[in-house]
């Protein structure tokens, strides 16, 4: 029995992208199905992780709006990132890992609705609380990113103090700027502003937790393809508070 448990652990992962998890073969006696739940239980990829069931996890990530980055077949930071966009989509804990619960999720429609239902058909819309960003074409989800937001905190750093806070209202994108830019507060890239000093940016640093000065942070590859997409004087909504 532990030589079928062995092999339907090394092709549960292949399995559960190719099929939903419910579809694995279920055993006639209970301790066979005791044994099967558990295997399924083991399906898991992590960081670090290589080779074609990653591609195909990246290609998943793909279609599903998550994931902008190239099919490579390594469980890079950027996949990561897209992991956690996937899993707090679908109110699941976020965690470098992905198991059985993400993977079916993946073929599904992510447990949250518009943050404004009536908002324009195009349009970028940012939540706070699950700090996520989704971009809507058509009022459908096209890009749904992880993001780290402002920190909620009083700095000051070379001489200049300020509420690390991203504003909550109804905004446009006022300006962008390509590539990478450098300021006093740190460097940002593909920007684009859309109040005052705070924009939405590519960074290298794009937490769990909010950290940044007020703006909010996008994964690298994710900013590359938000940069491509919006434009001057799209409506952006800011929704919700850290919890």
């Amino acid at each position: 029995m532990r030589i079928k448990l062995q092999r339907i652990a090394t092709l549960g992962v292949a399995a559960a992208l190719a099929v939903p998890i419910a579809a694995f073969p279920a055993e006639a006696n209970t301790e066979t199905n005791t044994e099967t739940e558990a295997a399924k239980e083991q399906v898991v990829l992590r960081p670090g992780q290589r080779g074609e069931v990653v591609r195909e996890l990246q290609k998943r990530l793909h279609a599903a709006h998550y994931y902008f980055g190239r099919f490579h077949g390594v469980y890079d930071e950027q996949t990561k990132f897209a992991v956690w966009a996937l899993q707090k989509s679908h109110r699941l804990m976020p965690k470098g890992e992905i198991g059985p619960k993400a993977l079916a999720a993946l073929g599904k429609q992510p447990h949250r609705r518009p943050l404004v239902p009536n908002g324009g058909a195009d349009r970028v819309e940012i939540s706070l609380r699950d700090q996520l960003l989704t971009v809507y074409r058509k009022r459908k989800p096209v890009l749904i990113s992880h993001i780290s937001t402002g920190a909620e905190i009083r700095y000051c750093e070379d001489g200049r103090c300020g509420n690390a806070i991203t504003p909550v209202g109804d905004f446009r994108v006022m300006s962008r700027a390509p590539g990478w830019t450098t300021g006093h507060l740190g460097s940002m890239f593909n920007s684009l502003y859309f109040t005052g000093a705070i924009a939405m940016h590519g960074s290298t640093k794009v937490p769990l937790q909010p950290a940044s000065h007020g703006c909010v942070r996008v994964p690298i590859e994710t900013s590359k393809r938000l940069f491509e997409i919006v434009k001057v004087g799209e409506p952006v909504y800011v929704r919700g508070q850290i919890v």
